[in-house]
């Protein structure tokens, strides 16, 4: 049985609350939306926020605007999710949010005065440290740091935590002197051939890395999707030269393509 769409005079998020609620109606409803559940939406919910992300970074304000809407999908799915089983509706997030941004800027929204933005931010941090201690989240001032964020963001926000009680290095002289001293003890594991100490050694590598990219203020995600770009970058340049000599990488060799590196390097650099 076919259904008519809501109708598009409706204001839009209800209209979009509705066509979610229609898509898991267990009569007539689809299938692939019914069978799913907050775990295995959770990879999507993560995925369109990095192509909100990949939107913003290539500055493209049409792509923006529809990874916006599929990451708006994303949140009014897990709330059709919640309704169904009573726990939380689509209201009850953005009142929720609502509520706590109120609560986070008593500057605003309150008898405070103005802060600066670094005030703000150290406000911030209290004010979520008096929310986890009303939750009865006090047990560890590293309980609540997300496990499912990417690795080198959650390396970041462990140490900022851990900071806020000078548990920190005193300037980055003494990273750089941490990083030398892994990268010794990576190469020694390397020599003795142990793969999981390997392992071990190369994330304490990046865990240093991502203590040094707090410390200068760099969000360490943002430099290596920068890196990432400005490597496939300079690929497809090899590549492109390479087709117009007739050639493609496995028809070239180190020597070659490592010259037309430093050549797209230079083109880069000349503008």
């Amino acid at each position: 049985m076919s259904l008519s769409a809501p109708p598009s005079d409706e204001k839009p998020i209800d209209r979009l609350i509705a066509i979610m609620a229609r898509l898991r109606d267990p009569q007539t409803g689809c299938a692939w939306d019914l069978e799913q559940n907050f775990a295995t939406i959770a990879p999507y919910t993560v995925e369109e926020a990095y192509e909100v992300a990949d939107a913003i970074e290539r500055g493209d304000l049409n792509d923006l605007r529809e990874e916006l809407g599929d990451l708006l999908l994303q949140v009014v799915f897990h709330s059709r999710m919640g309704e169904e089983q009573g726990a939380f509706a689509f209201d009850d997030v953005a009142n929720a949010i609502s509520e706590k941004m109120i609560r986070r800027h008593p500057h605003v929204f309150g008898p405070e005065s103005q802060r600066t933005s670094a005030e703000q931010t150290q406000a911030w941090e209290v004010i979520k440290a008096q929310e986890r201690a009303t939750k009865g989240k006090n047990k560890s001032l590293l309980d609540d740091v997300p496990t499912g964020l990417p690795a080198l963001t959650r390396a970041v926000k462990l140490t900022a935590r851990a900071a806020r009680v000078g548990f920190d290095w005193p300037d980055v002289s003494f990273i750089f002197d941490k990083l030398r001293e892994e990268t010794a003890e990576l190469e020694a594991e390397i020599a003795a051939g142990d793969r999981a100490k390997m392992r071990d050694e190369l994330g304490d590598i990046l865990f240093v890395c991502a203590n040094l990219a707090r410390k200068l203020d760099l969000e360490p995600e943002d430099a290596l999707r920068s890196t990432n770009a400005k490597f496939a970058r300079r690929f497809q340049f090899i590549e492109a030269e390479l087709a117009a000599r007739g050639k493609t990488p496995d028809d070239s060799d180190l020597a070659e393509m490592d010259a037309l590196w430093d050549a797209a390097k230079a083109t880069e650099k000349a503008g």
